[in-house]
């Protein structure tokens, strides 16, 4: 009985952190999380209340917390400091330099109410912690790309882009009505209402040369980005098929994912035939190709085949430099 008392006070005060932690929370919400009933939940509010926390609920709608009303500084137990470790490495590499620069600023905040061992702790582990992205995810014009897009998102506001497809000559302007953003294939990209195409469209964030906020509202109430990317709003892909033998086609299952694969099919001399839809023919899947195109055949498209061998004569020319 003893340990059910202690585990409802620990789930209370879980509650009690996750009602501050949004404007508005949903009882469902919160019996998902915490694993409980319905009728748990509201026991466990009215508890809440009966200690004096100013919560008010709304049929429908959820429950919210007084503005006023805070909690006095969180402790943290020993899995949570050794999460902000992996945390403040993957923003410090995954995002880009100016949210990467917040969340450095409100590092130092949160470093400031930890107990001396826990701080000691944590300064163990920053050294001894590496993560390194597979390539750059941001262009060096946009430093603030992901920054001005969250901004968007939040106050529905058009954004301004100057942005690369992989079949244009250079950059062209578009104004699109930011959806959400999400990470692929360790690209950033963010889907949004293009007015350019009238049509709902996903941009990839190291393509873009340039963004800015502009003034102007968005023109219309938008689906979810979970319901776009279930649509299939993407961009405009290029099929390739290879052919490769048994032992290469092992190796680039750790890589392929990120590269459009699709499917494969064995064929009856020992080797495998793989299907993908690339997003960058020219550049990044032509440059992964060269990695085992001695053990590979390119069945199509032709294209791929003429920028292979423009990228093999420039190596040529280096080397005989």
């Amino acid at each position: 009985m003893e340990m059910d008392t202690v585990k409802r006070f620990d789930r209370i005060v879980a509650l009690l952190i996750q009602l501050q932690s949004k404007r508005v929370v949903k009882a469902q919400e919160l019996a998902d999380r915490f694993q409980v009933s319905l009728r748990t939940i509201y026991r466990d509010v009215r508890s809440l209340e009966a200690a004096g926390v100013p919560i008010v609920g709304e049929a429908g709608v959820g429950y919210s917390i007084m503005e006023s009303y805070r909690l006095p500084p969180v402790m943290f137990s020993r899995e949570e400091v050794d999460s902000f470790v992996a945390a403040e490495k993957l923003m410090q590499r995954f995002t880009d330099k100016s949210l990467g620069g917040h969340y450095e600023s409100a590092m130092f905040k949160l470093k400031s109410v930890l107990r001396r061992h826990e701080k000691d702790r944590l300064a163990a582990l920053e050294s001894q912690v590496a993560i390194s992205p597979a390539q750059e995810m941001f262009n060096k014009n946009t430093p603030n790309a992901l920054e001005i897009l969250f901004e968007s998102i939040a106050e529905k506001k058009q954004v301004q882009l100057y942005y690369e497809s992989i079949r244009a000559d250079a950059p062209s302007e578009r104004e699109i009505e930011p959806v959400g953003v999400f990470n692929q294939n360790n690209f950033w990209y963010v889907m949004g209402y293009c007015h350019l195409r009238r049509a709902y469209r996903q941009f990839r964030a190291d393509r873009i040369h340039r963004i800015a906020l502009t003034g102007r509202n968005f023109s219309r109430e938008h689906p979810s980005l979970e319901a776009l990317r279930q649509k299939g709003a993407a961009p405009d892909r290029i099929p390739v098929k290879i052919v490769v033998n048994q032992p290469v086609a092992k190796f680039l299952q750790g890589s392929r994912k990120n590269h459009g694969f699709v499917a494969e099919r064995s064929l009856e001399n020992g080797t495998v035939e793989m299907t993908f839809m690339s997003e960058d023919l020219n550049d990044h899947f032509a440059r992964w190709y060269l990695t085992f195109g001695d053990h590979a055949q390119i069945l199509e498209p032709e294209s791929l085949k003429h920028r292979l061998l423009e990228l093999l004569e420039k190596n040529k020319a280096q080397l005989n430099k």
